[in-house]
Order: C-alpha cells, then structure tokens, then sequence
C-alpha cells in the first residue's frame, strides 16, 4: 500500500455516485427484473472508466472503482452466492434512531437510511454462484488504472462480519457457524482482488455500527467478545494477504442520525489494531467522531500501521472548508506522524447506490475540497 514521507496523500472509502443509467440498471437487477446483462456489462465499463478518470483529474491519490456494479457494499453478494434465497424477518432498527422515532420515520421517508435493515437473509448452505463478476470487476478496474494511472488503487470487499449484520443467518446453526462460513466463501475473492494489483479495502461496520444495531441490548463487554470474534474470522480469510496490501475500515452507520449510542473509539480501537490490515480508515469529520482524534494519546498506534481519518463528511451537503480539512489533518499528524496519514472521507458517497445521502455534484466538490486541504496541510507539515 502507497504511502508518503514528503506530503499527505488522499483518498475516499469507496463508493461513488453513480451515473443515472447505471442505477436504473441496478435497480433491475437487484429487484430480478429483466434486464440486458451485455448492456449491463457495457454500462458498468464505461462507469468505471469515468469514475476512475474523474477522481485523478481532481487529484485523488489512491483510487477506487465506486463500487459501480454494486447496488451496495454488502447485499451485493447476494447475487454472487448461493444461499441468500431467505428474507429477513428480524428488524434491527438503530438504537440511536428509536430514541427519535418520528425523525426515524422522516429519515426513512426520505430514503435516509435503509428499513429497519431488512433484506435478504441465509436460508442454505454458502457456495459461489457466479466467478464472472468479480472477474469482470477486476478486469475493469485494471483497464481503468492502466489508461488512467493513479497513484494506487483499492476495491472494496465486505468483511464476513458486517455480512452477518447486513443478511440474517436464517440457516447455520449459530452466528460461529455462519461467521465460519462467510469467510471460507470470501477468502478466495480477498485474494483475487490483491492479486490484481489492487489494495484490499475490508469493510468492517459491524466493528463500530453493529453495537448499536445488532448488538444494542448488549453491554460494551459483550460487544467487545463479538468485534474480537469478528476479527479473529477476518483475519483467518486474510492470511495469506500480506498486511500492506490491506485497509480496514471502521464506520458507525452513514446516515444522519444522532448517534448517540455509537461506542466510542477508545473502547474498540485496541481490538482494531489486532487485525492483520496495514491501514485503519474511521470517521473523523462528523460531529459525533470528529474529537476522537485525541484516542491516538492514550492508544498509540502500533509500528507498521497507518490511519486513514475521514477530515471530510459523507452524509452532510456542506462542503468543507479546505482549511478545516487541513486543521483536521494535523490533529492526525500531530498524534501519529505527518508519514503515517492519509485524508480520507468519512464513509462511501452511495453507500445505497438509489439514495446518495449528497448530491453527486456536492460529493465531487467535497472530494476536491479533500485534495486542497492535504496540500494545505503538506506545506505545513513539510
């Protein structure tokens, strides 16, 4: 994984808006609904093309492929496995959100947040379904980079964790089971995406959101036996990955809530730091994470890592001040080392491709923001 001694680099978390066809296409397939899989195919290339351009145009160091193929980060599998035939019959509402419930309702009314996380569950066994779209994934992403040349890029891949949040286990005789499962089903697709040449991006909510979602009746100590299960899985389907070719990221939930119920970093960050990834990319910039900057005094981070702190907001349309975005940077540095950080935002800008919580004009605006503030902050620093 590309780092710096002489400025600060930037990147995102991985989603992207995506073009207006491109959705309605995914939409279709996501719903079973008939659908041209060549002009599907066609769509995805040229989205991914775009997006890859448009992100070194504006400055972007360490790029990503949006997630254009995906209707989302983590459901996205269900059409890639056998098993996820089932549907959800338990509602895991945020804790956060039932405080509130008439704003609740608003914010799902407004397509802010997913209902109650209800989706697809796993009613049998778990096998690969279909190899081609990852392959096509990769092939993409690697056409993209080599017309475009960027300074590195990563893909995201759902952490066998946050899938068992995301897609009820309905089958496997216990959550050891199915975690079990995930990853020995995953394992191969982690591989192939380092195998590539590109970054492996490992997206871990339910380190972080899945306290307050999942697990919100329990108490922080029985989370904290869960997250470090969580991640004793993740890392038996990355071992054969070297830690530098991997990033992690922690999240709470991107929607616009109070969050109020999200466990605080320090009581997660010394689980964190046992996974194998090289990188750690958390939120930063929102109003509730934005002071745990300060965590990294009484939790050094360990030799060999580095942080990737979100210093610009996913679910707000304000743009950033690149000077905040520098501010922000600094704290960072100051804590850990200007060599050992990377800007970064906060969560994806489609986490749900059909209801960006930004416009896809703003998210742009704010990327650019991110790339001027680093420069800010390089000078400084340097």
């Amino acid at each position: 994984m590309k780092t710096s001694t002489d400025r600060i680099l930037t990147t995102h978390v991985g989603s992207l808006p995506r073009p207006d066809d491109l959705i309605t296409l995914l939409h279709h397939k996501d719903q079973g609904e008939s659908h041209d899989e060549a002009a599907f195919d066609a769509c995805v290339a040229r989205a991914v093309d775009d997006i890859v351009a448009r992100q070194v145009t504006i400055g972007i160091d360490l790029v990503s492929d949006g997630e254009m193929s995906k209707i989302s980060y983590a459901t996205y599998l269900k059409d890639r496995l056998n098993g996820f035939d089932g549907t959800a019959t338990e509602t895991r509402a945020a804790a956060d959100l039932l405080d509130y419930m008439d704003y609740a309702r608003r914010l799902v009314q407004q397509g802010g947040t997913e209902r109650s996380l209800q989706g697809p569950a796993c009613d049998g066994p778990l096998s690969v379904r279909h190899e081609g779209p990852l392959r096509k994934d990769l092939a993409n992403f690697q056409a993209a980079v080599a017309d475009h040349h960027p300074g590195e890029g990563f893909l995201t891949a759902s952490s066998p964790g946050v899938v068992s949040v995301f897609l009820q286990n309905q089958y496997y005789p216990d959550d050891d089971a199915y975690l079990d499962a995930l990853a020995g089903i995953l394992k191969p697709e982690y591989e192939a995406i380092v195998a590539s040449g590109a970054v492996l991006q490992l997206d871990c909510p339910d380190l972080a959101m899945g306290r307050h979602i999942v697990h919100r009746k329990k108490s922080n100590a029985e989370f904290r036996a869960v997250a470090a299960r969580h991640i004793e899985v993740l890392n038996a389907a990355t071992a054969n990955i070297p830690p530098e070719a991997m990033r992690i990221h922690l999240c709470w939930g991107n929607y616009q809530g109070p969050h109020h119920h999200d466990i605080p970093v320090s009581e997660i960050l010394d689980l964190v730091y046992g996974a194998r990834p090289h990188a750690i990319a958390l939120e930063g910039a929102n109003p509730r994470h934005e002071h745990e900057w300060e965590v990294f005094a009484d939790h050094p981070l360990p030799d060999g890592k580095v942080v990737i702190p979100g210093v610009i907001d996913s679910t707000s349309n304000f743009i950033e001040h690149p000077k905040l975005v520098a501010q922000r940077i600094a704290r960072y540095a100051g804590q850990v080392g200007r060599e050992r950080v990377i800007a970064g935002s906060d969560c994806g800008f489609a986490t749900f491709a059909e209801r960006p919580a930004v416009d896809p004009e703003i998210a742009w605006a704010k990327l650019a923001s991110l790339v001027e503030g680093a420069a800010m902050a390089s000078d400084q620093l340097w």
